[in-house]
């Protein structure tokens, strides 16, 4: 699966500050639902919780992966953050975040594009000159450039 082509420069901030997981998924939503991948905002910030709450999507390395099945998405979506600040994410690492990828996906689609979104972004992200890369990039246009495999 090519990840660039659900993530859109309009879905990538690569300066975003957020006290919180909640409100770091929340403001992540929202570039989402601006790109217009969401049908109702509210319901997927509360599915991609529900998810967050019964385990953390902190996947260590400074990584979260927050993701939600929902029926407020449209479309297959994908956005990316870089923090200002690291946000405490509840990581299997114990460190906090200092990038994620937020994946939304209509209920309907949920079984394969899921898994299959969800498992080529952590292939690479395992790699730390992946990680580096998306760590030094300057521009959306540089992580699409990174995503583009």
């Amino acid at each position: 699966m090519n990840i660039a082509s659900i993530l859109r420069t309009e879905t990538i901030e690569l300066n975003m500050t957020a006290a919180t997981k909640e409100e770091a998924i929340a403001k992540m939503a929202a570039l989402v639902g601006n790109a217009g991948f969401l049908s109702d905002q509210d319901q997927y910030v509360k599915d991609v919780l529900i998810r967050e709450g019964s385990s953390s999507t902190g996947i260590g390395f400074g990584v979260a992966i927050p993701h939600g099945k929902s029926s407020g998405v449209k479309s297959a979506a994908l956005a990316f953050a870089k923090f200002a600040e690291p946000v405490e994410w509840a990581s299997m690492d114990g460190q906090p975040v200092t990038m994620a990828f937020l994946i939304g996906v209509p209920v309907e689609q949920a079984g394969q594009e899921h898994l299959k979104i969800l498992t080529t972004l952590a292939r690479k992200l395992i790699h730390e000159s992946f990680r580096q890369t998306l760590t030094d990039a300057a521009s959306a246009e540089d992580v699409l450039k990174a995503l583009d495999f």
